[in-house]
């Protein structure tokens, strides 16, 4: 099976049951607002389609359909995510709602806080915890910085600082994110923004299957 399957198998009969089928890059925060949601699964697909948002939508639809009959409700664990529309078509077609928002950024920050960071400053680059974990495999690598470091004015030459929107505060992690800023020239600066913004519509799922059964 694709993906990373968490907290399956609790006792709560299917048709109350709901699945998030969501973003790797929203393990970590999952677990954490699961782990007191009876009933509430959640099953990762590979975090590698953060850069590969062509593909999200139909991975979604394959996991959605195979998913059918074991959970009353299921839920879209990822934003719009770069798919330019295309997940919201699949979401459409196969009855399903995702998570609110283009992309996690805007979901953790809030719609008005990310607007007021947009419009302050556009050329702005962000960073979540699970960014500032993997920032060398999926930025420097990914982006084949690390091996040819005249790419990096490429993409980054129009940026001018950093956005660490902070899950949960942790000195090694915010030393992290400032050395990330430092790897691309850029300036920094931290928010600490919670997850709210992901749990609410997580919890306002489990209450509508409550609600429907």
């Amino acid at each position: 099976m694709t993906g990373t399957m968490t907290r399956l198998g609790a006792p709560v009969p299917a048709r109350d049951r709901v699945l998030v089928i969501a973003c790797g890059a929203l393990a970590r925060e999952l677990a954490a607002i699961t782990a007191s949601l009876d009933g509430l699964d959640f099953e990762c697909l590979p975090a590698r389609l953060h850069n590969r948002p062509e593909q999200i939508p139909e991975a979604v639809r394959r996991r959605v359909r195979a998913a059918r009959g074991t959970y009353g409700t299921i839920l879209v664990g990822y934003m719009d995510c770069g798919t330019g529309g295309l997940l919201d078509r699949v979401c459409e077609e196969e009855g399903v709602e995702r998570l609110p928002g283009a992309h996690c950024y805007e979901l953790y920050a809030g719609s008005e806080r990310f607007a007021a960071l947009h419009e302050a400053e556009p050329g702005t680059f962000y960073l979540t915890d699970y960014l500032v974990r993997h920032f060398d495999r999926l930025i420097l690598e990914g982006l084949g910085i690390a091996e040819h470091p005249e790419l990096r004015d490429l993409y980054f030459g129009h940026y001018t600082r950093v956005v660490h929107l902070v899950q949960y505060p942790d000195a090694a992690l915010d030393a992290a994110a400032r050395n990330a800023a430092g790897s691309l020239g850029l300036g920094y600066e931290r928010i600490v923004v919670g997850c709210d913004g992901l749990a609410a519509p997580l919890r306002s799922g489990r209450r509508l299957a409550v609600r429907a059964a």
